[in-house]
């Protein structure tokens, strides 16, 4: 009989990605002045659609 090799593979984080850890860069944009820029030019297609 063959002796069995004990020794474990680490688990380690399974292919997720741990968001926390990634820089933080980049332009910073809240998502109030998202929705105020979009019915903004919401406003001004509809304003130069009558005036067209």
């Amino acid at each position: 009989m063959t002796k069995k090799d004990n020794t474990r593979i680490p688990v380690g984080m399974a292919g997720l990605v741990r968001y926390g850890d990634e820089p933080k860069e980049g332009i910073k944009i809240k998502p109030e002045h998202i929705v105020a820029f979009t019915v903004g030019i919401i406003v001004l297609e509809v304003i130069l659609k009558f005036l067209g």
